[in-house]
């Protein structure tokens, strides 16, 4: 049987920049019904702080609000429209910084307790740095929409900390230019190329030097400490939440409660009351690995409903499909015939 692409199924991205996003849908008029449908998501699902977003489940949603919205630049206005508090510790160590350059460089080693789907680096110039991202997986669909968010936080942040535009700058994306390219520009306020090998903001000294009219020292200690925090929780595999879901994808026999709380050397009482404290349960954490993997069988490959069932640890294909139903309301046949 293919593997899953298991990568694309890991937690990735903290779910408040999906709340941002279905947020803006509601004000568009948008109701929660209508923003859900075929996302295989639900709203309850984004509220808990622990339960970061999968590329692949990012993905639906974003597929959804373009759907929606007819709006393929659509990131480009979340990160325009996101407050510096929705970025948590790392929003405020940078709004405290002293100057634009130690922004970048929080920027940099921090970027990963929000998103963990890509990397970024500041490269010295002649003139300047340059911040440039690296994908750590390929972003694929997604990529538009995270750039441009990254895009527009990145200014919207600078604004932020500094009396002026700060628009002395050269973007480049990595993908051709879309027929809405000059969207870009307009929100952005300063030249982007397109096609180039990769997301890069080329930036001048004189930018760099630039001081932070909102700097205060001793909120960027706290911040900093805060990020550094979170940083080294997530180096150690994240809140266990994610370290047990992260097991479960992984698993091919799928373990029961106590066998899970030996594999992490706690008692069964603890682990139920550590989950509880995360706002999920061991039965929430095994039935949403089970229910991604059953899509992504049933949609990305030709295995036999019988053996999808197996793999997932159920031996009887009734119970399976009944399981099935009571997930996604439709039968594994109809789910794979829908997609066909």
């Amino acid at each position: 049987m293919s593997q899953p692409q298991t990568d694309r199924l890991r937690p990735a991205i903290h779910p408040t920049y999906s709340r941002l996003l279905c947020a803006h849908l509601q004000q568009l008029g948008f109701d929660n019904a209508t923003i859900f449908a075929g996302t295989r998501l639900h709203w309850e699902q984004l509220l808990s702080e622990h339960r970061y977003l999968s590329l692949e489940q990012l993905g639906r949603l974003i597929h959804r609000a373009v759907d929606l919205t007819g709006q393929p630049w659509i990131g480009l206005d979340i990160g325009g429209m996101t407050a510096v508090s929705a970025h948590g510790s790392l929003g405020y160590a940078v709004v405290s910084a002293p100057d634009v350059r130690t922004v970048l460089e929080v920027v940099t080693r921090y970027v990963g307790v929000r998103l963990r789907l890509t990397e970024i680096a500041l490269e010295e110039t002649d003139s300047g740095v340059a911040l440039v991202l690296h994908e750590r997986m390929d972003l694929a669909e997604t990529r538009e929409f995270i750039h441009g968010g990254l895009l527009a936080t990145y200014f919207q942040l600078v604004d932020t900390v500094s009396s002026r535009r700060l628009r002395d700058a050269r973007v480049s994306l990595p993908f051709e230019a879309p027929p809405w390219a000059a969207v870009y520009e307009e929100r952005l306020g300063c030249p982007v190329t397109f096609g180039a090998p990769r997301f890069r903001i080329e930036l001048s000294a004189a930018t760099l030097a630039t001081p932070c009219l909102t700097a205060d020292p001793a909120l960027h200690r706290t911040a900093v400490r805060d990020c550094e925090h979170q940083l080294r929780q997530l180096q150690g595999g994240g809140p266990l939440s994610q370290q047990i879901g992260n097991c479960l994808l992984e698993s091919t026999d799928y373990p029961s409660l106590e066998a899970m709380a030996d594999r992490f050397a706690m008692s069964r009482r603890t682990l139920i009351r550590k989950l509880k404290a995360e706002g999920t349960s061991y039965q929430e954490l095994l039935d949403e690995v089970r229910r991604e993997l059953a899509a992504w069988y049933l949609l990305e490959t030709h295995e036999p409903i019988e053996r999808v069932a197996e793999r997932l640890g159920y031996q009887d294909t009734s119970n399976f499909s009944r399981t099935f139903r009571r997930w996604f309301g439709v039968t594994p046949l109809a789910m794979r015939n829908r997609a066909s």
